[in-house]
């Protein structure tokens, strides 16, 4: 009843926000992606760099005392996203999406420049680490405000009859960010020494991302404002608060919060532990490992946009239930046989069928969770119990894969991801067709 006032509301407001032409359409699209682009490049190159500053911050040890560590910060990060997309997620509704983009972009520009000039132990002790933790927090609140953001702004830019294609460069760009990362460290390792990496070029690649960031920061000062948020303000929508996801809208939160454990899941054990995976259980060589996991990025970013366009012609809703349905059947058996396999190209096709199922999910994530929430509460509603499933599920992912391996029940793994994407099977079965009941109501 709630959602059906709010959104014969909107539809007596759509008219009063205007229409965008086509080319300030995607002037929009392309710099509200561009901050998810350099916010996730700068969230990975930590984790590509990690093993040149490690003994900068921790000097005593071997490499593995070194590194424990500074895993132990980059795993911090996470715990900071949630209250990020919470903060960021209230911004963006009761402000506006573009400065709440702005000024997630700027906090993730200081984030980096820290890192970049934080002097190391030798210098400054214990205040080293101290500093790089502080710096690491700041980019985990960035980013876990502007996944919600992003995926609002995207969704509410894109048009009715585009809006699962568009929204699902959000996906597109955060692999594009992982990808630059890893690129970064490439050229790097190629122009420098070792030597010269550990004492001053990792900090080239945080300096990059500051750079980036801030460039990014005066493109999305001149983005237009969402139509929806626009006529959220001239209803006079209620203001929003937390407690409005748990007290009018359970079910949508609840909804997002199933979908996104199961896609963070699957997104993490297919691509950053699958390094690992390929590495201690199918015994390809590090470099092997490395250019697999980075071709099998690229194919899954030419597949995106076609899971988008797919999902405007077939339906949000199908296309989640058969990327989540067929992730429960095939999981186990794609892991066991890649397990098995000496083939880099019969590796590779493991690792891209996993991808094109999961792209399903992918593509659609960010419209579907935006569909299902009204305008005055969508960026909280998207942002926060993604972020908590995020970390739960996404941010344990390698940890439980690699219990499991070390206690002998490797497979064990395998059920558990089979048993997460089939409850999300369920859920996506039983949510409503959002593309049909979207409360994002303007064009």
């Amino acid at each position: 009843m709630v959602e059906a006032a709010e959104a014969q509301a909107g539809h007596t407001q759509t008219g009063q926000t205007g229409t965008l032409s086509p080319i300030r359409r995607l002037a929009a699209i392309l710099g509200g992606s561009a901050g998810n682009l350099v916010e996730w490049y700068d969230w990975f190159a930590y984790a590509s760099f990690s093993i040149y500053f490690a003994r900068v911050f921790f000097p005593k040890g071997d490499q593995t005392d070194q590194l424990l560590p500074t895993s132990v910060i980059f795993a911090l990060g996470f715990i900071a996203r949630p209250i990020g997309a919470w903060a960021m997620g209230l911004f963006a509704d009761r402000a506006g999406r573009r400065g709440a983009l702005a000024v997630s972009v700027v906090l993730m520009a200081a984030g980096s420049l820290l890192a970049a000039l934080v002097p190391g132990f030798a210098a400054i002790g214990a205040w080293a680490p101290a500093l790089l933790t502080i710096a690491r927090l700041v980019q985990g609140f960035s980013l876990g405000g502007q996944y919600g953001v992003s995926a609002t702004y995207l969704s509410e830019m894109a048009g009715r009859g585009h809006r699962g294609f568009w929204s699902s460069f959000q996906f597109v760009t955060l692999i594009g960010g992982q990808l630059i990362a890893l690129a970064v460290l490439i050229v790097l390792q190629h122009a420098l020494s070792a030597a010269a990496l550990e004492a001053w070029g990792w900090r080239v690649a945080f300096m990059i991302g500051a750079l980036l960031a801030l460039t990014v920061f005066a493109v999305q000062m001149r983005l237009d404002e969402t139509p929806s948020y626009g006529a959220a303000k001239v209803e006079g929508a209620p203001r929003a608060e937390t407690m409005l996801l748990f007290t009018r809208h359970p079910r949508e939160t609840a909804i997002v919060f199933v979908l996104t454990s199961a896609g963070s899941l699957t997104f993490y054990a297919f691509t950053t532990y699958m390094q690992k995976f390929l590495t201690n259980t199918a015994h390809f060589s590090k470099a092997q490992a490395t250019d697999l996991s980075a071709s099998s990025l690229i194919a899954l970013l030419a597949v995106l946009p076609i899971a988008g366009w797919l999902g405007d012609r077939l339906g949000r809703k199908a296309l989640l239930g058969a990327s989540f349905g067929l992730l429960a059947l095939a999981t186990w058996p794609i892991l066991a046989t890649l397990a098995r396999q000496t083939s880099e190209a019969g590796a590779l096709a493991l690792l891209f069928a996993a991808l094109v199922l999961f792209s399903g999910y992918a593509a659609m994530s960010a419209v579907v969770k935006a569909e299902l929430f009204p305008a005055h509460v969508r960026g909280l509603g998207v942002a926060l119990p993604y972020a908590l499933a995020n970390a739960l599920f996404g941010g344990t992912a390698e940890a439980v894969a690699l219990s499991f391996k070390k206690a002998g029940l490797e497979r064990g793994f395998y059920v558990y991801v089979s048993v997460v994407c089939a409850v999300a099977f369920v859920v996506a079965l039983r949510m409503r067709d959002t593309q049909r009941a979207s409360l994002i109501l303007e064009d």
